[in-house]
């Protein structure tokens, strides 16, 4: 490994020279089940032929332009997620948190152009919450292990105790500028939040004048078994980021928000050199038209029982290392009571990749496209995973 890397990254020792499907293939020759997906990225798998397809065909005709320019790409795109969202309009992004930065750009923009009180910026967000590494993104999150030493904490941020309805009624006031959350948690350990609770935050905005933001970087496109997690409450919010997904792999990420809440996003106000480029939305149209189809969310529902039910079955069967199921959809969040880091490696001496999580957790990633047979061979390498760390705490 170089030493001239920023060592920022807590790396496993294990590199891959490629991918098919669910399958990630390593420079060690061995073959590996692969449930972290880029972290929820790479929903329709490894090298999609309809991706690389898109790809392929886009690279040989522009790349990159500017947004001086009108991007055909980026209407046709906008439109198909303005035809099935709650928005009417959306900016691209190159990620997920340049799309929850404009996310918050838009919340706070909009309160100025409404003539609002200058002190109306407060945004609540909540513990456990992930937002990106923006430095608004950070602060909107506040956790002090992405804060700490980067000076002052930015104005106007402020966390709510995770599914604590009355702290948050009382945080709420003249000055709330916005809500921003997760309808699933993904970093901060695989949290649904709660029907009830997502309807009584947007009652809660609704009262004081604020704008309810959905983060739905990792939640989205698919995920949860619907387009939009959110989906299942019912409730919509006035500005959503999204991301991962929307490029199979590909980085891009978008900010949806209806007419009225954009209403200050205007000419010069926000803005991206790489955002929205040809060659992006090449490939996340035919994203969106893979995961848009009822083949792939019924297969993510008919997936996630299976692995929610088996997975049930060992937290049955090994007490003393599963405490634990959670998330939803093929979000799937599994505590631990041996160190997550050390399980993680474990499953990677049974050839299953599973990403860590906060609340001492590992995530089940796996492309929307899992097979039945994919996923049972995914329980298995759990399994074998379960018996050898319950060997290991024995030893």
């Amino acid at each position: 490994m170089s030493g001239h890397l920023m060592g920022v990254y807590n790396r496993a020792p294990l590199a891959f020279e490629r991918g098919e499907g669910a399958r990630l293939y390593g420079t060690n020759g061995q073959v590996y089940l692969d449930c972290v997906g880029g972290i929820a990225t790479d929903a329709l798998g490894h090298c999609n032929p309809v991706l690389v397809k898109a790809l392929t065909e886009q690279a040989n005709k522009l790349w990159h332009i500017s947004n001086i320019y009108q991007i055909p790409g980026q209407e046709e795109l906008a439109d198909k997620l303005v035809a099935n969202s709650f928005a009417d309009v959306v900016f691209f992004t190159n990620s997920g948190t340049e799309a929850v930065e404009c996310a918050l750009k838009t919340c706070r923009k909009f309160h100025s152009a409404n003539g609002a009180d200058p002190a109306k910026i407060d945004i609540i967000g909540f513990d456990g919450s992930f937002h990106g590494r923006t430095y608004a993104a950070v602060n909107a999150a506040g956790n002090p292990s992405y804060t700490d030493g980067f000076g002052p904490r930015l104005p106007g941020y402020s966390q709510c105790k995770f599914g604590d309805m009355e702290m948050l009624e009382s945080m709420m006031g003249p000055n709330t500028a916005g809500i921003i959350i997760e309808p699933v948690q993904g970093e901060g350990g695989a949290r649904a939040v709660s029907d009830a609770d997502l309807r009584k935050m947007r009652e809660l905005c609704d009262k004081w004048g604020a704008l309810l933001i959905f983060d739905e970087v990792q939640s989205g496109m698919g995920r949860t078994g619907k387009l939009w997690a959110h989906e299942w409450s019912g409730v919509t919010p006035d500005i959503m980021a999204i991301a991962k997904a929307l490029g199979g792999g590909f980085p891009i990420g978008a900010c949806l928000a209806t007419s009225e809440a954009a209403k200050g996003m205007i000419v010069g106000a926000h803005g991206s050199t790489f955002g929205g480029n040809p060659l992006a939305m090449a490939v996340g149209i035919a994203s969106f038209n893979e995961i848009n189809s009822k083949k792939i969310l019924d297969n993510v529902n008919e997936i996630a029982g299976y692995l929610n039910q088996q997975l049930t079955g060992l937290k049955d069967r090994f007490p003393d290392v599963i405490v634990d199921i959670r998330g939803k959809g093929l979000l799937v969040g599994v505590k631990l009571i041996p160190n997550n880091r050390e399980f993680m490696a474990i499953a990677r001496e049974h050839n299953l990749l599973v990403a860590g999580g906060g609340d001492n957790l590992v995530r089940l990633l796996p492309p929307l496209n899992l097979t039945l047979d994919e996923a049972r061979e995914a329980i298995q390498k759990f399994e074998q995973a379960c018996e050898t760390a319950r060997a290991k705490a024995a030893a």
